[in-house]
């Protein structure tokens, strides 16, 4: 009894070994599965993503030249030339500028335009109507708006009807040029932001509201106490989308500017193209990617923390 209970004994720790391996091995197979079918996007991201950013943070450390090889060390040298540079300063306040009225136009006119269709006997056709512009490419609106803001262009004709003959060069003002791209800007780009919200919207329950309107809440206590709180979840996403895009605002600048003399100075993506292709200054360029792109980063992560905030606060 007692050699066959041993045997016993044996036979089950070889059957849990075997098992064991089995187990192992499976996993093995699943991780080199795993791999394999992450191995392209793996290589996608390195290629076109990780290794282009390294590089060009490199080169920022040195004084390449395109087509003149890769250049010298040059430590902080481009940093500190940003530090001193005025075009930097200026364009790095126009680039907050524009982060600012592409965070609190569109969304705030988006969100006043959701709220005004949503339900509303014509809103498909009004919602076609604000979506239309998303739609063009960005220099082509700004080709369009450029012919607005022109000295013999369609504002300045509409402005001649009340207060006179009005030829003023709206983009050829350091006062005016900045405030007129970025409306050619939201109306552009506001409808994309109307239709999230709107989708927010329609996800909504109707129990809180209709709980709160039987309690005697107002259509405004209604809206600021119930719908804008469940709301908040999406208007964190339209946030996060608008203020990317006013970072790295680029086209309407680059084509309603064409004839303003200081078009460098509006933003620091048209300084970093115009540094680079106009005064083949490579490296410098590229300091001026890795500073905006800091800033990104830094602003991506404070969106982060404050989404998950909102989200442990909703649940």
């Amino acid at each position: 009894m007692g050699d066959r209970s041993m045997s016993d004994s044996e036979l089950g720790a070889l059957d849990a070994e075997r098992l064991g391996s089995a187990d192992v091995r499976q996993r093995r197979r699943n991780a080199l599965t795993g791999a394999l079918f992450a191995a392209p996007a793996l290589l996608f991201v390195t290629s076109f993503l990780l290794y282009p950013v390294a590089m060009n943070v490199w080169y920022s450390f040195t004084a390449w030249r395109k087509f003149e090889g890769l250049g010298e060390w040059a430590g902080l040298a481009n940093y500190q030339r940003l530090a001193t540079n005025p075009n930097f300063e200026a364009a790095a306040i126009n680039t907050g500028i524009w982060v600012i009225a592409s965070l609190v136009l569109p969304v705030a006119l988006a969100l006043a335009l959701a709220v005004l269709l949503n339900g509303a006997r014509f809103s498909d056709t009004a919602k076609t109507l604000f979506f239309l512009p998303r739609v063009l490419a960005p220099t082509a609106a700004g080709v369009i708006w450029y012919y607005v803001y022109a000295p013999n262009g369609v504002l300045n004709g509409f402005l001649s009807l009340f207060v006179g003959p009005v030829d003023r060069g709206w983009l050829f003002e350091d006062s005016t040029i900045t405030p007129a791209i970025i409306v050619a800007f939201v109306w552009q780009t506001v409808g994309l932001p109307m239709v999230l919200l709107l989708i927010g919207l329609a996800a909504i329950p109707r129990d809180p509201i209709e709980a709160a309107q039987i309690d005697g809440a107002t259509p405004g206590q209604v809206f600021l106490h119930v719908t804008l709180p469940l709301l908040l979840p999406t208007i964190l996403v339209v946030v996060i989308i608008s203020v990317l895009a006013g970072f790295t605002a680029f086209d309407h600048i680059w084509v309603m500017a064409q004839s303003f003399p200081g078009k460098r100075r509006l933003s620091l993506t048209v300084l970093m193209y115009y540094e680079a292709f106009t005064n083949n200054a490579w490296a410098f360029a590229s300091a001026i990617a890795v500073v905006l792109g800091g800033i990104v980063l830094a602003v991506t992560w404070l969106q982060a923390v404050l989404q998950e905030r909102v989200d442990r606060m909703l649940k």
